[in-house]
C-alpha cells in the first residue's frame, strides 16, 4: 500500500474541461497502488483533534452519488478514528414540509460545521440542482438553474472566506455495479430496508440524472470548494482514496496544536504543586 501522499488529491479532482463522467474511471486497475487506509484514518484522527484544539477552521465533506454508491459506509469509515464530539453527519433527502417554504439553502445552514468540527453531508445542497431537476418540489416556473448554480458558488465561497473548508465527492459507479448493488438491496434483509420505489425510477432515468450531475459539477467546481470524482465500483478503493484526500486536507488545516504560553503554564504548575 502507498503512503498518503502517493496519490495526491489533484489526481482525483474534477476537471471542467472534461465535463462528461464517462471520461472518469469507476474502478482502478489491479496494478494501481492505493493509499493505506489505516494510515490515512490515523492521520485524520490526530489532525481532527488538532483542528478541534485550534477552533479556527471547520471542514465540510459533501458526498454525492447514485443510490447504493456507498455514501453511508464511507462516512462510517471516515469517522472511525475521529472524536465523535467534533464530528457530525447529516443526510438530506428531497425537501419536505417547512423546508419547501424557505429558500433552498435554509435547511443546510444549521448543520454546517462549527470551527473546530468536521461535518459530513450524505447528499447536500447540490441536490437542489440534481434531484430537483428530476423530481421537482415546486412548480416548473419556480426554478432558475443558472441562478441556483451561482447561489451555490457564492454560498461556498462565503463559507470558505469565513473559515470553512469544503471538499465535495462524487462517488462514480458503473452501470453494472449500480445494478448489482440495487439487486443486493432487494436480496439481503439487512439492506432491504434501504430500498425505495424511487430507486427504480432513478435507475430508469440514470442517464438523465448523470447529465444533471455533469452540469452541477461543472457549474459548482470552484477552487474554494472543489469536486473530486472517486472510482466507486470497489468500496475499499473508494474509502482509501477519499480518506487520503481528507487526511491531506486536515494536515494542511491543522498542522499543529495551539502554541502554549509558557508563563501561564509555569503559573499553573506552581499553583498545582504548592
Amino acid at each position: 500500500m502507498a503512503p498518503i501522499d502517493a496519490l495526491p488529491a489533484a489526481r482525483w479532482q474534477y476537471d471542467p474541461n472534461q465535463p462528461h463522467l464517462s471520461a472518469y474511471a469507476t474502478a482502478l486497475s489491479n496494478e494501481t497502488v492505493t493509499p493505506d487506509l489505516t494510515s490515512s484514518l490515523t492521520t485524520i484522527g490526530e489532525h481532527q483533534r488538532r483542528l478541534r484544539a485550534q477552533r479556527r477552521r471547520g471542514l465540510l465533506l459533501v458526498l454525492h452519488g447514485l443510490d447504493a454508491s456507498g455514501k453511508d459506509s464511507l462516512i462510517r469509515v471516515l469517522a472511525r478514528y475521529m472524536d465523535p464530539a467534533a464530528f457530525h453527519a447529516w443526510s438530506f433527502g428531497r425537501p419536505i414540509g417547512t423546508e419547501t417554504q424557505h429558500d433552498f439553502l435554509w435547511r443546510i445552514t444549521p448543520w454546517l460545521p462549527a470551527y473546530g468540527d468536521v461535518a459530513a453531508f450524505n447528499r447536500g445542497h447540490h441536490e437542489v440542482v440534481i434531484a430537483e431537476r428530476a423530481w421537482p418540489v415546486h412548480t416548473a416556473d419556480h426554478y432558475d438553474w443558472p441562478t441556483r448554480y451561482a447561489a451555490l458558488r457564492h454560498f461556498e465561497a462565503h463559507l470558505a472566506q469565513e473559515g470553512t473548508r469544503i471538499l465535495k465527492f462524487w462517488l462514480h459507479l458503473s452501470q453494472e455495479e449500480h445494478r448489482q448493488r440495487l439487486l443486493k438491496r432487494l436480496d439481503r434483509p439487512h439492506k432491504r430496508w434501504k430500498f425505495d420505489a424511487a430507486d427504480i425510477d432513478a435507475w430508469d432515468r440514470r442517464s438523465e440524472l448523470l447529465g444533471y450531475v455533469e452540469d452541477a459539477l461543472t457549474a459548482t467546481h470552484i477552487p474554494e470548494a472543489p469536486w473530486f470524482v472517486i472510482p466507486a465500483d470497489h468500496k475499499p478503493t473508494a474509502r482509501a482514496v477519499v480518506a487520503a484526500i481528507v487526511a491531506q486536507e486536515l494536515e494542511t488545516l491543522a498542522p499543529d496544536y495551539p502554541t502554549a504560553d509558557d508563563q501561564i503554564l509555569t503559573s499553573y504548575r506552581e499553583r498545582l504543586t504548592e
